[in-house]
């Protein structure tokens, strides 16, 4: 038997008290951050952004993925901002018009890593584009992360200034994981290859097995972060006002100074420059 419901005008009023009661999380206030995963890998996100919430009330939501696509995701308005490490590829997205003006974060390095046996005799080395020379003529194995991220475009620009193209050994001693940097350092412990690691995961990394840093120092191993607000004219409904006060706070004087104080085993694992330092 099908029972009819009359909605009274009391009803109504205690449907609508209802909703305009709900828990307080279905109003949160928040903005999307697209970002890598070497920001989320190395904890450093942990540590800073709920400070940033307590000073503004607003909260942050992290999707962490490689350079490339949190790019296109931005690109596609699916986030706020943008924070990522491959300036070339950020200046062409505020070019492009899909993002407002770039801002320098922080620093630190790449190191290329592997196991201690050092099949390829690399290490102690500070010329980077060298050593893969080496490691190529070697065929030693490299797991390269495969994923159009920051670290995988500077990758790529390594190999380039050796004068290799590494894509054509593909499947025998290089391996291209396409995964994050956690899990390609996972891969290349695995198969003893060596890498190309941002500092600050490397750090943070706990299954290190016996791998160390093998090459480091070289100009050309910097590392810089970029934030930018993604441009509300090609997406209305990026949150513009908010989206802009993370990042004045971060590039202000309590998020650098926030950045700055994050350390793993007491080293630090960011730099920051947004004054240009």
């Amino acid at each position: 038997m099908i029972r009819r419901v009359l909605f009274t005008p009391a009803l109504v009023a205690l449907a609508l008290s209802t909703i305009l009661t709900l828990p307080a999380f279905a109003a949160e206030r928040f903005i999307t951050v697209q970002s890598t995963t070497s920001t989320q890998n190395s904890g450093l996100f942990d540590a800073i952004l709920l400070q940033f919430t307590a000073a503004t009330g607003i909260a942050v939501r992290v999707i962490a993925v490689g350079t490339g696509q949190a790019l296109k995701n931005a690109r596609n308005g699916d986030g706020d901002v943008l924070l990522v490490h491959a300036k070339p590829a950020e200046e062409k997205f505020v070019a492009d018009g899909f993002g407002m003006k770039r801002f320098d974060v922080m620093y630190n390095d790449f190191v290329i890593v592997g196991p201690a046996a050092d099949p390829a005799g690399i290490s102690g080395g500070r010329d980077a584009p060298k050593a893969l020379t080496t490691i190529a003529s070697k065929k030693a194995l490299f797991a390269s992360r495969g994923d159009d991220s920051g670290t995988h475009k500077k990758e790529l620009g390594l190999w380039k200034a050796a004068g290799v193209d590494p894509t054509g050994a593909s499947g025998t001693w290089y391996r291209e994981t396409g995964s994050g940097m956690g899990a390609t350092l996972n891969a290349a412990v695995g198969m003893a290859a060596y890498t190309l690691s941002d500092r600050a995961t490397w750090i943070a990394y706990a299954n290190k097995g016996d791998f160390e840093i093998h090459v480091e120092g070289d100009k050309q191993l910097f590392n810089q972060y970029g934030v930018i607000l993604v441009n509300p004219a090609k997406h209305p409904h990026v949150k513009a006002a908010d989206g802009q006060a993370f990042i004045d706070w971060l590039i202000g004087p309590a998020g650098q100074d926030a950045i700055a104080a994050y350390t793993v085993g007491g080293q630090q694992l960011f730099y920051p420059n947004a004054g240009g330092e």
